[in-house]
C-alpha cells in the first residue's frame, strides 16, 4: 500500500482556500490508498453514530435521563458502579451531584460579588474583550475575572482534584509506549465566570465545538490523533485515546484553548432548572469522527470544511450534520455545588431563555491534566497569576492587576503549586 504524505501547516497558511483543497485531496488519497472509498469509511462512522442517536431517542421514550449523574460521595469512596462508568463513557458527559457542599458554593457566589463590586469592576468594565460569544449567536454575562479567591479555592481543592482525576482516568492516557498525560495532576487551567441574572433574556449559544478548527486537519499532531479515520482502520478510532493530542501546537487563528482538556466543565454557584437556558450537548463522543470525515464527501465544495475556518468556533448544525442535531440533550436540574462535565470533542450549546427564573451562575473549571502541552502553557499562566493579568488564551483586559484582594502565591496549597508547575 502506498502511504500518502499529508501536507501540514503549523501556522495559518497564506491561502486558506488553496490549503483546504490541498489537504482534502491528500486525505481522500490516503483513504483510497487503503483500499476503501471515502463513502465506505464514512458509512462505518455513520452507522456507529446512528446507533448512538437511536439509543438516545429510546432513552427519552422510556422517560429516562440522557445525562449520567453520579454522586460525589461515590467518586470519593471509589464506589461508582460499572453501569455508571459504562454510561459515562457512552455519553461522554456527566453531572456530579454534591461536588461541593451547597453552602460552600453559595458562599463562593457571594464572595465573587463582593470581589468584583469591592474593586469597582462595573464602573470600569469596557465591554466584551472578544467576539467569541457573538460568533455563536449570543453575549451572555461572562466576567473576565480569573484570580478571585473563590475561583482559586475551587481549582486547588481536594474535591476538585479528585473529580478531575476520576474523569481523566476514563481516557487511555498511556499507549504506544508513551504516557500522554498524568491523570492525577491537573494544570489548573484558569477560565472566567458567568453570572446571568434572574429575569434575563438570552439568545443562548449555537451548537459548536471548542477543541480547535482547521488545525484538527492541518497539523501533524492532530493528523496522528485522528489517524484511524484516514488510514483505512476507522473501526479502531477511539475518542478516548489521548495519543498525540497532548503534543499539538496552538494553531494561529483558532478559537481553541492552548491546553489539552479531557473534559470541559463548570461548577454551579446557583440553582438552575433544566428549562432555564442551560447547557446542551450531543452526547456522542464518536461524533467527532463524523465531523472530521463529513467535509470529504462529494456534496461539500472543495474549498469548504463544512463551515470550519479560522477566527470562529467550529460550527455544527443542520446544514452538514443534521442527524447529530437530533441527539442534542440538555442537563437535568442543577443545584449549587453540582458540577457539569463534557468530553472535549463534544458538540454543545446553551439554550435560549426568556425571563430566566433564578440566577444562572457558574465557574468554568475543566479537567486539564499535566502533559507537555499543558506544561508549556503553565509558564504563561504562572506569570498571569503573579501579576493578576488575563491569561494569554483570553483577551488582554487585565482588570485584576491592581486588585489587592485577589488570590496570591502565598495562598496556594500543594495542589495549586503543582498545578501551576511550581512543584514537580
Amino acid at each position: 500500500m502506498t502511504v500518502t504524505t499529508l501536507p501540514h501547516w503549523e501556522e495559518t497558511p497564506a491561502d486558506l482556500a488553496a490549503a483546504t483543497r490541498q489537504i482534502k485531496a491528500a486525505l481522500r488519497a490516503r483513504i483510497e490508498a487503503s483500499g476503501r472509498t471515502v463513502d465506505e469509511v464514512f458509512a462505518v462512522v455513520e452507522r456507529r453514530v446512528q446507533a448512538a442517536i437511536d439509543d438516545i431517542a429510546a432513552t427519552r421514550r422510556r422517560g429516562e435521563p440522557v445525562w449520567p449523574v453520579i454522586d460525589y460521595a461515590d467518586i470519593e469512596a471509589g464506589t461508582v458502579t460499572a453501569a455508571d462508568l459504562d454510561k459515562l463513557r457512552k455519553r461522554g458527559c456527566l453531572v456530579v451531584r454534591g461536588h461541593f457542599e451547597r453552602s460552600q458554593a453559595l458562599q463562593w457566589d457571594r464572595d465573587i460579588v463582593d470581589y468584583v463590586e469591592g474593586n469597582h469592576f462595573f464602573e470600569n468594565y469596557r465591554g466584551p474583550g472578544d467576539d467569541f460569544f457573538g460568533s455563536v449567536g449570543s453575549k451572555p454575562e461572562i466576567y473576565p475575572i480569573y484570580w478571585s479567591p473563590a475561583q482559586m479555592q475551587a481549582r486547588q481543592s481536594d474535591r476538585m482534584a479528585r473529580v478531575q482525576a476520576f474523569l481523566n482516568s476514563q481516557w487511555k492516557h498511556t499507549s504506544e509506549g508513551v504516557q500522554w498525560f498524568d491523570p492525577g495532576r491537573d494544570s489548573l487551567y484558569p477560565d472566567r465566570i458567568r453570572r446571568r441574572p434572574e429575569g434575563a433574556d438570552s439568545a443562548g449559544l449555537g451548537t459548536h465545538l471548542d477543541p480547535g478548527t482547521l488545525d484538527l486537519w492541518m497539523t501533524r499532531a492532530y493528523q496522528k490523533a485522528f489517524r484511524h479515520l484516514f488510514d483505512g482502520t476507522v473501526e479502531q478510532y477511539d475518542p478516548w485515546d489521548a495519543a498525540y493530542r497532548t503534543d499539538g501546537p496552538q494553531y494561529p487563528g483558532s478559537t481553541m484553548c492552548s491546553a489539552f482538556r479531557t473534559f470541559q466543565g463548570w461548577t454551579a454557584l446557583s440553582d438552575m432548572d433544566h428549562d432555564q437556558g442551560v447547557l446542551h450537548t450531543v452526547p456522542i463522543p464518536e461524533a467527532m469522527a463524523y465531523l472530521m470525515l463529513r467535509p470529504l464527501l462529494s456534496d461539500v465544495p472543495d474549498d469548504d470544511m463544512c463551515g470550519v475556518t479560522v477566527n470562529q468556533v467550529f460550527p455544527a448544525g443542520h446544514k452538514w450534520h443534521a442527524p447529530l442535531m437530533e441527539a442534542l440533550s440538555g442537563i437535568p436540574d442543577i443545584r449549587a455545588g453540582d458540577s457539569v462535565w463534557w468530553h472535549c470533542d463534544m458538540i454543545h450549546s446553551v439554550a435560549p431563555v426568556e425571563a430566566q427564573k433564578g440566577w444562572g451562575n457558574v465557574m468554568y473549571i475543566p479537567a486539564a491534566p499535566w502533559c507537555p502541552r499543558n506544561e508549556r502553557y503553565a509558564v504563561s499562566v504562572r506569570e498571569a497569576f503573579r501579576t493578576g493579568s488575563s491569561p494569554s488564551d483570553f483577551p488582554a483586559e487585565h482588570y485584576e492587576r491592581d486588585w489587592p484582594n485577589r488570590f496570591h502565591e502565598s495562598d496556594l496549597n500543594e495542589t495549586g503549586r503543582r498545578g501551576l508547575g511550581m512543584l514537580a
